[in-house]
């Protein structure tokens, strides 16, 4: 999905709301977990982490890609089995 504004204000405003994660080119991301823990400002986005204790501000330049993610449930890796 591409990484304008617009794009994000979207997947917030979309009925039902669907989690999605922000991928930065660092390889960092930001899980926004409900339409109300992030917030589009003029150059970025404020993120609150589930803890509510924390947040971040995620210029949009540094965002490569968004994803979203499935029942809400973070990324899930395979283990490879043991020989």
């Amino acid at each position: 999905m591409s990484t304008t504004p617009e794009n994000i204000q979207e997947l917030l405003n979309r009925e039902p709301f669907l989690p999605f994660r922000l991928i930065m080119t660092s390889g960092k991301t930001y899980e926004v977990a409900s339409p109300n823990s992030a917030m589009l400002l003029k150059s970025e986005v404020f993120v609150v982490f589930p803890d509510g204790e924390r947040w971040a501000h995620v210029p949009f330049l540094h965002i490569a890609s968004i994803e979203t993610i499935a029942n809400g449930r973070g990324r899930r890796t395979t283990r490879r089995k043991r020989r």
